[in-house]
């Protein structure tokens, strides 16, 4: 990533957009399947493996049930919205952090990098543009992914089908159905990246290198570590996202929520504690090797890009 004194530049921002979007979309497809999982556990559980008593093969016996009733497709429901969110998502996230970085700069610690409380900020704010830039596509891709366990539901038939529906059906509010839960899950990209950077610095200074020089294994403990740290500190806001988002297809009001407490408290008193970390160990499993396929991938493109495409001639040089 760009250090906290660079000035931002079309080549940087083209860096920062191309890597993020890159390094996304690879993640994205390699974890789809558990992505599934991990969602349909969150809004309701698979009954098959909630009643089977091995709850060390959830995931295998969730993988199967899907192949068996829903086809290998099933395993890849809401993959396009995903890929169609996650595209602009980390492509405007990376963009945005680097710049208010930049604008940062001035907030550095005795070692020259942005305090703690700077690279909060700079991941707060750019958490939020992107929170609100591709809502609508989260909330398809939570409903083409959990459409399949639904009974006398018309299916949505794609992205744009999706979109059209929810407008018509739910107002465009509908498209914005869990973004304050998304906004609240602000915070744990303000836990996650200060703690990336501070332990690649770590690791960096340890080792006598420049972070720019940091392996791709040093890389892949710095983001493992930091997504694992910020995600089980920030879970519950996942399942009451994803609630949320998911209850236009239910049709029993019962299950209906209101709004964020209203969900917050029928989760607890249902559910207990242990309902807001439904599908935990799976979103584990999905976004630990998630994280550092996008955080490594990231940092090589972003270094192959910066590499590839030549800083733009200053006025002077254009003169001589």
């Amino acid at each position: 990533m760009a250090t906290a004194g660079d000035r931002r530049s079309v080549r940087e921002i083209i860096c920062d957009a191309g890597a993020g979007a890159a390094a996304g979309a690879i993640a994205a497809t390699f974890v789809c399947p558990l992505d599934v999982i991990k969602t349909r556990l969150q809004v309701q559980g698979l009954p098959q493996v909630a009643h089977s008593g091995q709850k060390g093969s959830i995931i295998i016996t969730s993988l199967q049930h899907i192949v068996r009733n829903e086809g290998f497709r099933g395993l890849y429901r809401g993959l396009s919205p995903t890929l169609a969110a996650l595209l602009p998502n980390w492509a405007v996230y990376f963009t945005v952090y680097g710049h208010l970085k930049s604008l940062l700069h001035a907030h550095v610690d005795s070692s020259g990098h942005l305090t703690i409380a700077a690279n909060m900020i700079a991941a707060s704010g750019a958490g939020a543009a992107t929170a609100i830039a591709t809502n609508p596509l989260w909330v398809v891709k939570t409903r083409l992914q959990t459409q399949g366990m639904r009974q006398g539901v018309v299916p949505y038939h794609g992205i744009l089908s999706a979109l059209r529906r929810i407008a018509h059906e739910e107002g465009f509010r509908g498209w914005y159905s869990g973004l304050l839960p998304s906004l609240a899950g602000i915070s744990h990209v303000a836990i996650q990246f200060p703690a990336y950077e501070y332990i690649k610095s770590y690791l960096a200074k340890r080792n006598n290198k420049t972070i720019n020089k940091l392996s791709p294994g040093e890389v892949a403990i710095a983001s493992s570590t930091a997504k694992i740290v910020a995600s089980i500190m920030t879970y519950p806001h996942e399942v009451v996202r994803s609630r949320l988002q998911e209850q236009g297809l239910v049709r029993n009001p019962e299950i209906h929520y209101a709004g964020v407490v209203d969900c917050v408290k029928k989760i607890f008193v249902r559910e207990g504690l242990p309902g807001f970390y439904r599908g935990c160990a799976t979103n584990l499993l999905r976004t630990t090797p998630s994280a550092v396929i996008t955080f490594t991938t990231y940092e090589m493109i972003h270094r192959f890009l910066r590499s590839a495409i030549p800083p733009a001639k200053t006025h002077l040089e254009n003169t001589t």
